[in-house]
């Protein structure tokens, strides 16, 4: 595959490869395994559906990263990573789901032929993709091998977007505003969720006239009424009844970047209550925007919000965001930042988040929230350009 086939430059994947060989050093890896599907794309730009197998990246200080996986999945490696069809390798079907082996013993089995089995080795332990049997299994293969946490180590180095990338969200954001714009269109009280779902879908796959729809890691979430005060509920066949609020938490997808985005539509007339909780949820969420600035801290952001939130009397206790941009399923956030009172990490230029303060009571819900972007000066950037607001349909 050519480098203009690639969904970025050549340039944009040496830069990131570096980045990721620096934070090895730092940490004394010789050897790093990368077995997180959003990490293994950032780095090499493989893109399939294979996450439910054992697969991976490995990435040395001074050769092209190795991807490994099931030998079927070899053919989309060759068709999407950047590197050389040579350093994609591929274990047969019979290690798949096995009880007698492991696909793991053909991974050791490579780190051995490189001359790593007694080295430091960089594993990614606090991961959805990383199993227990599979740490064994390569501690039992490599006896002599210092096996490293390197939890989140690709994942920081993903913070800061570059210029390609945040090309990537400006169109995820489109289609974030397009499925929006379909739910409040289409939206009516004695309509099936699951017809809605299915319109949410189909806006969501079709995307825009220049950026085609890619499948969110996270399903489309949408309670109704007092099960709204329950965040990651799905659809169901039940149907949209009239002097209701459902949040609807969505978010389009390009490429795998994510732009999320929350609305709350109420059907009919909204009572006072959730008016006074839109007031001030909109009110912290300027000046939580007003506070994400390069050189502030992810705590300046919480602090902020929080603040016309307590003056209204609401409590709220969950972090109110995330870093986004490239993900699989089951999360499209990148699990480093947490916009928290105690996350002191210090805001960048290019950083990219969900500003993410949902509100969820004891018999009631509501969601309005942005995918913001970090600027070099002023205040934080909203991808979506859509009305913070409580929407309202008679």
């Amino acid at each position: 595959m050519t480098a203009s086939e690639l969904p970025f430059s050549a340039a944009e994947f040496s830069r990131r490869l570096e980045k990721v060989r620096a934070a090895m050093r730092e940490n004394d890896i010789d050897i790093l395994f990368v077995e997180d599907p959003s990490n293994m794309a950032w780095l090499t730009g493989y893109d399939g559906w294979s996450f439910y197998v054992h697969q991976g990246v490995l990435v040395f200080h001074d050769a092209e990263p190795i991807w490994w996986g099931r030998l079927q999945d070899a053919n989309g490696a060759v068709r999407t990573v950047w590197m050389d069809d040579e350093r994609v390798s591929g274990y047969p079907d019979f290690y798949v789901q096995s009880t007698l082996r492991h696909p793991m013993e053909t991974l050791a089995a490579i780190i051995r032929s490189y001359g790593y089995d007694d080295k430091r080795i960089g594993v990614e332990l606090e991961n959805y993709y990383f199993t227990a049997k599979a740490y064994l299994t390569l501690q039992s293969e490599l006896p002599e091998a210092d096996f490293v946490d390197a939890t989140a180590l690709v994942n920081w180095q993903r913070a800061v977007k570059s210029d390609e990338e945040i090309v990537f969200m400006r169109r995820a954001a489109r289609i974030s505003e397009k499925i929006i714009d379909g739910i409040v269109e289409r939206i009516r009280p004695g309509m099936r969720k699951t017809d809605l779902v299915a319109d949410i879908y189909a806006d969501a796959i079709r995307g825009t006239e220049d950026a085609w729809g890619d499948y969110p890691a996270i399903v489309p979430l949408l309670p109704s009424g007092s099960d709204a005060a329950a965040p990651h509920l799905t659809w169901d066949g039940r149907l949209i009844e009239a002097e209701s609020a459902t949040f609807f938490e969505i978010a389009g997808c390009y490429r795998r970047y994510h732009a999320p985005f929350c609305r709350t539509v109420y059907l009919g007339k909204p009572p006072q209550y959730l008016l006074d909780a839109e007031m001030a949820l909109v009110e912290g969420l300027e000046a939580g925007l007003d506070a994400a600035r390069a050189g502030n801290t992810a705590a300046d952001i919480a602090e902020a919000l929080g603040a016309p939130l307590t003056r209204a009397g609401i409590e709220r206790s969950a972090r109110c965001g995330y870093p986004i941009g490239v993900s699989y399923p089951p999360d499209w956030g990148e699990r480093t930042i947490s916009l928290r009172a105690d996350d002191e990490t210090v805001l960048e230029a290019g950083m990219t988040f969900h500003f993410m303060p949902g509100l969820w009571m004891d018999s009631w819900g509501m969601e309005i929230t942005e995918s913001i972007l970090i600027k070099p000066e002023g205040a934080a950037e909203c991808l979506c350009k859509r009305p913070r607001e409580l929407i309202v349909k008679i």
